[in-house]
């Protein structure tokens, strides 16, 4: 069945401070701003390595092999910030901008051993120095800050039941109820209630935070839930595996899902009798058909945000069908 496709706005390019440097990651500010962190290509390798596993497995490594040097910008689109990292060992990061021109840097992974743990949250200021750090746990998935430097955390199901030493012998994983707020001074304030309305979160496959209230669609019902303050509400959803959700309160869209439909968009109205309801369907594309290079996806607010290699897409929902 032939689905209409609906085209994404270029925005902006990410053009890095080195003409050497390769992107490592990049995701969005509370404010539409993209944040990105680039090294050399040997760097990235570093940032983005594998460590071996039981029977042959891989995972994404819990440190840096080696402290390697690495930029941070933003762009609103144009870029306006750059920030130099000397000595960045946390691994596969997430980035976020924190209010009076700091940033966060998050790395994925993290070890319990009987001898310690090692945060990984750091904050930096403009000068590139480190000025904070905090515990985040094992399984982040998503990061996302507020406007006024709360910062919003999902978990992947390894978080949430506990991997690398949380869990057992460990003490009890940071991420285990799937989401968590943690404060200005990032500890935690708030974590989702495993006896609410909707069953617990098993993976927080999508999180949009908007102002200071966040949404989510998770693993495994996945329902669309509010968190406004410490209040939940949620919407019924047969819409299975959404790694993006936009919406402004009443209309919603889920962006991807399972197998061939990771470029999906479902768009519907969030009911007051407490349902996700599809209205539309479409296929996101990019202009031109250009292929997408492993897109990612963020939502904020009512816009998605789409990062294709280094340039910068956006879709607001009033461009998708009522």
């Amino acid at each position: 069945m032939f689905t209409r496709r609906v085209e994404l706005r270029r925005h902006g390019g990410l053009v890095p401070v080195s003409e050497d440097d390769v992107l490592v990651t990049a995701d969005v500010g509370p404010h539409g701003e993209v944040v990105a962190l680039w090294s050399t290509p040997e760097g990235r390798e570093v940032l983005h390595a594998l460590d071996g596993g039981r029977g042959g497995a891989s995972f994404p490594a819990v440190r840096a092999a080696r402290p390697v040097a690495a930029r941070l910008t933003r762009h609103v689109p144009d870029r306006d910030a750059v920030v130099h990292l000397d000595g960045l060992a946390l691994a596969h990061c997430h980035v976020q901008p924190l209010p009076g021109d700091r940033f966060l840097v998050v790395g994925a992974r993290n070890r319990w051993t009987a001898d310690g743990v090692e945060d990984n949250a750091h904050v930096v200021d403009p000068a590139g120095g480190v000025v904070r750090t905090a515990l985040f746990g094992d399984g982040v998935a998503h990061v996302a800050a507020t406007p006024s430097g709360q910062v919003w955390v999902g978990y992947s199901d390894e978080g949430v039941y506990g991997n690398f030493g949380w869990g057992g012998p460990g003490p009890a994983p940071v991420g285990g109820s799937g989401l968590v707020r943690f404060g200005r001074d990032l500890t935690p304030t708030w974590a989702y209630p495993h006896d609410g309305d909707f069953d617990g979160i098993d993976d927080c496959y999508a999180l949009n935070v908007a102002g200071e209230t966040a949404w989510t669609c998770y693993y495994s019902e996945f329902p669309v839930v509010r968190v406004d303050g410490d209040r939940v509400t949620g919407w019924e959803n047969e819409v299975e595996g959404a790694t993006a959700v936009i919406t402004d309160g009443v209309r919603c869209a889920l962006v991807g899902g399972y197998g061939g439909e990771r470029d999906l968009v479902r768009v519907g109205e969030l009911t007051g009798d407490g349902r996700f309801e599809v209205r539309h369907t479409r296929r996101l594309a990019l202009p031109d058909r250009r292929p997408s290079n492993g897109w990612t996806a963020v939502g904020r607010g009512d816009v998605l945000h789409v990062i294709s290699g280094t340039a910068h897409y956006r879709l607001d929902l009033d461009q998708l069908p009522g």
